[in-house]
């Protein structure tokens, strides 16, 4: 199993600045695609940022420019800067990671989310 533990979050006023932390753990042999979603109040979630296998990092365009994401395959982390924030980036945010596991697995995990809160 693996587990994925998320930090930061909370509430901010507009223009304001937030990071979030994701931390994966357990039985992982490496780790393909890792990166964050987010889900407003009733919407679909949707993909915020996420770093592949293969070196890139894609971004939603209504956060580009704004929020960056880092990787760290040494510890299995991830982070989300975010910049310049704005009352629509109101959601609660889950990490998501494709992990390759024992026995040839490959799985998708969440994390369990934290609320993210713009003040206009």
């Amino acid at each position: 199993q693996v587990q994925l533990v998320e930090s930061g979050g909370g509430l901010v006023q507009a223009g304001g600045s937030l990071s979030l932390s994701c931390a994966a753990s357990g039985s992982i042999l490496s780790i393909n695609n890792m990166g964050w979603y987010r889900q407003a109040p009733g919407k679909q979630r949707q993909l915020v940022a996420i770093s592949t296998s293969g070196g890139t990092t894609n971004y939603a365009d209504s956060v580009k420019g704004r929020f960056t994401l880092s990787r760290d395959n040494a510890k299995n982390t991830v982070s989300l800067q975010m910049n310049s924030l704005k009352s629509e980036d109101t959601a609660i945010y889950y990490c998501k990671a494709l992990v390759s596991g024992p026995g040839s697995t490959l799985r998708q995990y969440w994390g369990q989310g934290t609320q993210v809160t713009v003040s206009s």
